[in-house]
C-alpha cells in the first residue's frame, strides 16, 4: 500500500469515527453517563394492577373457572392452618411454704398467614387445690407484618378469688436478635386497668439442647384488695428452663422458677399469711401438634 492510500484510508475513518463517538456519548448508560444515571419513565412509574379480567372466562363458564381459580389458590399455600403448642406442663416439687405446685401455658391458633383465631390459657395452683392463677384468652390475631402480630379479644379469669372478664389487647412477635416479646393489655368489667410484659428467648447449646430464660411482669393501675393486687408492680415471675428436644414436637424440660409480689401486693399476701416470695424447681414437658 502507497503511502498516498495509506493517508485516505484514516482520513476516511476519522470522519466517521468522530460523529459515532459523539453518538455514543449521548447515549445512557455509557462510560460518561456515570457521572449523572438516568432513569426511564418506567422505572418511576408505579407497577400496573392486578389483571382483573381472565382469557379462560371467555371460552369457559366463568363460575367453573372462579371455582378453580380458588382451588389452585388453596392448594398453593392458601388454606387455614392450625396449631396447638403447650409450651409448658410442669410439676414444681417443694415442701414447707413451698408446697408441690403445677403450672401452664398453652397457646392454640387456626387461620391463614394474617387472620387467625387465637387462644391461649395459662395458671398455676398448688398440688390437690384450685388454681390459685388462672386464665383463658380468646381473640382475633392479625399480622402486622412478618415479625410483629396484634390481638384483640377476651380475657376470662378462672383462678382464686372474683373472676374478672378483661377486653384484652396484645401485642407479640420477635425482636432482632430473636427475642420474644408480648405486651399486653386489659380492662375489666370493673373498669379496672392492668397490663403484662412476657419475654423469652432460645439460647442454643446445641441443635437440640436449648436454654431458654423467661420474664413475665404483671402491673395494676389500681388497688384490687379482693384479688390481694396493689397498684404498681403487682407480680413478677423469672425462670430459667433447659430443655431436649427429642423431636421438635416434643422436649422435655428441667428449671426452676422465682416468683415474687411486689409493693402494696405483697404485704396483701402476707396479711392472708401467704408468702409473696416462691423459688421453686421444676421438670415438665413442651410440646407441639
Amino acid at each position: 500500500m502507497s503511502m498516498r492510500l495509506f493517508a485516505a484510508v484514516l482520513v476516511t475513518m476519522a470522519g466517521t469515527a468522530g460523529p459515532a463517538l459523539a453518538q455514543m456519548a449521548d447515549m445512557p448508560g455509557t462510560m460518561h453517563d456515570h457521572a449523572a444515571p438516568v432513569s426511564s419513565p418506567d422505572e418511576e412509574a408505579s407497577p400496573p394492577p392486578i389483571p382483573a379480567d381472565h382469557a379462560a372466562d371467555a371460552i369457559f363458564d366463568p363460575a367453573i373457572m372462579a371455582r378453580a381459580r380458588k382451588a389452585t389458590i388453596h392448594d398453593a399455600g392458601g388454606m387455614p392452618f392450625s396449631m396447638l403448642l403447650i409450651d409448658q406442663a410442669e410439676w414444681r416439687p417443694g415442701t414447707g411454704k413451698n408446697p408441690q405446685g403445677y403450672a401452664w401455658n398453652v397457646k392454640g391458633w387456626w387461620g391463614g398467614d394474617v387472620n387467625r383465631l387465637a387462644i391461649e390459657s395459662e395458671g398455676e395452683g398448688l398440688a390437690g387445690e384450685k388454681a390459685e392463677r388462672a386464665e383463658i384468652q380468646v381473640g382475633w390475631l392479625h399480622a402486622l407484618d412478618p415479625w410483629f402480630n396484634v390481638r384483640a379479644g377476651v380475657r376470662q379469669d378462672l383462678g382464686w378469688g372474683p373472676h374478672r372478664t378483661h377486653a384484652a389487647l396484645t401485642i407479640e412477635g420477635i425482636t432482632p436478635y430473636w427475642f420474644d416479646v408480648e405486651g399486653s393489655l386489659f380492662i375489666s368489667n370493673k373498669g379496672e386497668v392492668t397490663a403484662r410484659l412476657e419475654g423469652s428467648y432460645d439460647q442454643r447449646i446445641t441443635q437440640r439442647l436449648i436454654l431458654q430464660p423467661r420474664a413475665e411482669l404483671d402491673f395494676s393501675a389500681q388497688d384490687m384488695p379482693e384479688l390481694r393486687t396493689g397498684a404498681g408492680l403487682g407480680r413478677a415471675e423469672l425462670g430459667l428452663r433447659l430443655r431436649y428436644e427429642i423431636a421438635r414436637e416434643f422436649a422435655p424440660y428441667v428449671g426452676v422458677n422465682w416468683e415474687t409480689r411486689g409493693g402494696r401486693s405483697a404485704r396483701l399476701m402476707r396479711a392472708s399469711g401467704d408468702d409473696p416470695t416462691a423459688l421453686r424447681a421444676l421438670a415438665g414437658i413442651r410440646l407441639w401438634f
